[in-house]
């Protein structure tokens, strides 16, 4: 082997050392943080994000995701993205109303008949514009998910029509409007962490609350609760965010990855929280008693809270209100 073929060996291996250096160096890894854990349709449906961002960018993106809120609370998340320490996450869409107060419709009841109602509202025109009211707030909407319908569940008492929450201490998510929902049906509502809701209920300082299925079934509530009542009052929609930061700092294709990678996921994620909500109905049958609220009954709770509707129409703005209804009425009359 002479001395000027060895060389060029040496040189070759050299290049290929830079190279795969300069591979690596431009490997990023976003963080996305949730409040779920894993066995939720929301936590794995964000790894499945993270598997598709890798994939569509061919490694140069890496997605990992931090459950359990261990990167802090939702409104200390959305800080974080904005000023760019954390890049994305997963959360109730309802909550970003402290972000921008449009966003507040979403916690709306009885707006919504059944889920293909809602995945047509949040997926086109409608559901943009709200995401898009984000961007100059310094967030980004990627797509929605869902947390699913609220039902209501108790310990003491069934309810078996609407007058039957007066005076009964239910838990609300912390958000104005449910609080005022709550008052409107005469219990005396009681904003509280979720994952301080478990020892409240065994504590019996509450009476009790309303989570969609899934979250009786993986928070073990049927361990502390008799009763779940199936109102479908409420549907609640999650958004995938990320920072406008991290946002502008992707390339146009790395941007065309990650979003295709949170549209493909939400579909994964809205077929994963159905089943896991019909298989977890079928678990709790054998722990807790369950009912449907009536239709006529039903109406009634949407009664009452129809002053809440109209006070909160004025703070997210008439026209957009009148523009989700026509939108809805608009599916319903296409049927």
């Amino acid at each position: 082997m002479t001395h000027s073929f060895t060389f060029k060996l040496a040189a070759i291996a050299i290049a290929s050392g830079l190279l795969a250096g300069g591979a690596r160096a431009q490997q990023r890894t976003l963080k996305l943080a949730t409040q779920t854990t894993a066995g939720t349709a929301t936590y794995d449906a964000s790894v499945k994000f993270a598997d598709l961002v890798k994939a569509k960018t061919g490694g140069k993106l890496a997605v990992k995701v931090y459950g359990g809120g261990t990167l802090g609370k939702d409104v200390a998340v959305v800080s974080a993205m904005q000023g760019g320490t954390v890049e994305l996450c997963v959360m109730n869409s309802s909550l970003l109303a402290g972000v921008v107060r449009e966003m507040g419709i979403l916690d709306f009841p009885f707006v919504f008949d059944n889920e293909k109602e809602a995945y047509a509202v949040l997926d086109g025109a409608f559901g943009k514009k709200l995401h898009g009211l984000l961007t100059p707030k310094g967030v980004v909407g990627l797509s929605y998910w869902e947390q699913g319908w609220r039902q209501f569940h108790t310990g003491k008492k069934q309810i078996t029509k609407a007058d039957d929450l007066a005076g009964m201490k239910i838990r609300v998510i912390e958000t104005p409007i449910y609080t005022d929902f709550m008052k409107a049906m005469g219990a005396n509502p009681t904003p509280l962490p979720y994952p301080e809701l478990y020892s409240a209920l065994e504590q019996k300082a509450i009476d009790g609350g309303t989570q969609p299925v899934t979250n009786v079934v993986n928070a073990k509530l049927y361990e502390v609760q008799k009763y779940l009542t199936i109102t479908n009052h409420m549907y609640s929609p999650q958004s995938i965010l990320i920072g406008r930061k991290a946002w502008d700092s992707l390339s146009p294709a790395e941007q065309k990855a990650v979003q295709e990678a949170a549209d493909e996921a939400r579909d994964f994620q809205r077929k994963l929280s159905q089943e896991r909500n019909a298989q977890g109905l079928e678990e709790l049958k054998k722990t807790m008693t369950i009912n449907a609220l009536p239709p006529a009954e039903l109406a009634k709770m949407a009664e009452k809270a129809r002053p809440v509707v109209a006070r909160y129409t004025q703070i997210v703005g008439a026209p957009l209100v009148a523009e989700m209804n026509a939108e809805v009425a608009r599916l319903r009359g296409a049927k």
